[in-house]
């Protein structure tokens, strides 16, 4: 410990706001160099490598081969692509000397499939799936958390390239497969979910979530086994009927939200109706209507209404619309109704009745008012029914470390990048994309395992496994006998650290939590009069002494389960540490 760079510190950074971002600098693990960039220091370091490797095995155990591309990618790839534009401004856009356009890669699906348009010619020569391990940039516009939301990131990003659908799947599962068991190897609790898609593209994707408080993804699952983001997941709401004899008008001064109408009739927020006015492609007027309980999905409101936008509060008055009191009936002529799937159950509406300070009771549908389309318009919230088995759904928040995608021909058709068929026919590529979001894993990691002290690492990725502290380094017996251990532990092939630091016993201890080294031998003048020395788990928190000895033994015992450790074989030797 002399010698390494580790400048720990006693007081929490005045911007973390997580775990993660506070600890790992409180550690000496990595360093901000301006909003959003950091640096890693040598033990941030050596995880993020032990991260690397468990990805960089898995990819290679599923035939995958890697490539290592530039970080600088020159605009017409993205031109040629259609997202120079799309993108926005997330994409780090920079000229040269020359006044040529360049961007600093946030992906690469452009660069890779640039790369093989030239060089996979024949269906002879696929599927291919060719992988790198780099450093991405996303210009965001509030980076926060550290690690999680950074404008500088470590990605893992695979591409593959089929001739068929089958294949395509077949390489999907196997990714998928990969990433399941990297969250294990990284020890993290993980839920696969549906998910959308976003600015890469394609129709079905899967994101790896490490379930935390303090994850910027809402998600749902059942114990039957599904999970979605709640963006991307079906929902099955469950709207009550407020049922009465007709249709009435009711005065509702100073009502303008679901939950002071709900409150001013008495009712709850699931028999009350939400209405959402905006435009769609061509400019013209649609409203939509949810259950008052939920939220509106814009990504879904999307695909249901292209082009569909949201009216601001001046469109709305251009188009005689009160918002607070909007509703199916008595709406501008050639305005367009699309309701929620889950309304169609409902036979009566409390709703907005397009008058200000006026909501009607008993709205029915197809007497006084009719819907044009049906659709699944709202976001997926815990005790929805699930859409696989029907029960109530649970909620959670998530970090998303990795996902999977099936591109299709998205960029293959766009780029011309095509291949000879068995009949000689050119065919675009069909495409997968998987990513790993290795700088975030690594922040998710400390997000579940740490407390209010410092990190508890699982051993897979621990900077190193056993930390010996000497606590008397001017005592000749305590410093040989730490020294004796540190060597033997390290003979047998444990990554072995040893605080030789000057320093007072509680400042070695707190560092030792703070750090987060699985395993403490603690050696001490008055333990060693019995032939003891202290152990402590740092995951357990569970410690007591033992005799020499038996420590020589345990480590040899170890060493002879070390071969046990096939790839995510990790658990018969963290076992040995409890």
């Amino acid at each position: 410990m002399s010698k390494l760079y580790v400048p720990t510190l006693r007081d929490d950074p005045a911007d973390a706001e997580i775990a993660s971002h506070r600890l790992l600098q409180r550690a000496g693990m990595i360093r901000k160099t301006a909003s959003g960039v950091y640096t890693f220091l040598p033990l941030g370091y050596r995880v993020l490598s032990k991260i690397e490797n468990i990805v960089r095995e898995e990819m290679n155990a599923r035939g995958a081969l890697e490539i290592m591309m530039p970080a600088l990618q020159p605009s017409e790839l993205w031109h040629e692509s259609g997202r120079w534009d799309d993108y926005g401004p997330e994409l780090m856009r920079l000229v040269d000397r020359h006044d040529h356009g360049f961007c600093l890669g946030p992906t690469h699906e452009e660069l890779i499939t640039s790369l093989i348009r030239g060089e996979l010619r024949s269906y002879k020569q696929l599927p291919v799936c060719l992988y790198q391990i780099q450093v991405k940039f996303r210009d965001e516009i509030r980076p926060r958390f550290g690690l999680l939301r950074s404008r500088e990131f470590i990605m893992k990003d695979a591409y593959s390239f089929h001739d068929t659908q089958e294949s395509l799947q077949e390489t999907y599962d196997a990714m998928s497969d990969a990433y399941g068991t990297i969250c294990n190897r990284c020890g993290l609790e993980w839920r696969a979910v549906e998910a959308d898609s976003g600015q890469i593209g394609g129709k079905v994707t899967t994101e790896f979530m490490a379930l935390a408080d303090s994850g910027e993804a809402e998600l749902v699952y059942c114990d039957c086994g599904y999970a979605a983001n709640t963006e991307a997941g079906a929902c099955i709401a469950h709207p009550s009927v407020h049922a009465v004899d007709r249709l009435e008008k009711i005065e509702t001064p100073g009502i303008h939200t679901i939950e002071e109408l709900a409150e001013f009739l008495s009712i709850p927020t699931s028999s009350t109706v939400k209405a959402l006015s905006g435009k769609d492609e061509d400019g013209g007027l649609t409203v939509l209507f949810i259950p008052g309980d939920h939220e509106l999905n814009e990504i879904k409101a999307l695909r249901a209404i292209p082009g569909f936008e949201l009216l601001t509060d001046e469109e709305m008055l251009a188009f005689g619309l009160h918002k607070g009191s909007m509703g199916p009936i008595d709406l501008p002529e050639g305005a367009r109704v699309v309701a929620d799937v889950s309304l169609k159950a409902i036979p009566q509406w409390v709703v907005g009745a397009n008058e200000e300070g006026y909501h009607y009771v008993g709205a029915a549908q197809g007497t006084d008012f009719t819907v044009d389309a049906w659709a699944d318009l709202c976001v997926v919230a815990p005790a929805d029914a699930c859409p696989e088995c029907g029960c109530a759904l649970k909620g959670a928040r998530g970090i998303e470390v990795s996902q999977v995608f099936q591109l299709g021909d998205k960029y293959s058709k766009a780029m011309g990048a095509t291949y000879l068929d068995k009949n000689g026919k050119e065919q675009p590529f069909i495409m997968g994309c998987y990513g790993v979001g290795v700088s975030r894993t690594l922040a998710a990691i400390v997000e579940q395992h740490s407390d209010d002290v410092g990190i508890r690492w699982p051993l897979a990725v621990a900077p190193a496994h056993i930390c010996v502290l000497p606590l008397d380094v001017k005592d000749e017996n305590v410093m040989k006998t730490a020294e004796n251990l540190a060597s033997e532990a390290a003979k047998l092939g444990f990554e072995v650290v040893l605080d030789d630091r000057d320093e007072r016993a509680g400042v070695k201890f707190a560092d030792a939590e703070l750090i987060g080294w699985p395993l403490q031998i603690i050696v001490g003048k008055r333990s060693l009069a019995e032939n003891k020395v202290e152990v402590r788990r740092r995951l357990t928190g569970e410690s007591g002494e033992i005799d020499l000895d038996v420590i020589a033994e345990l480590l040899s015992f170890a060493n002879k389960r070390m071969n046990d450790m096939s790839r995510g074989g990790v658990t018969i030797f963290e076992t040995l540490f409890s």
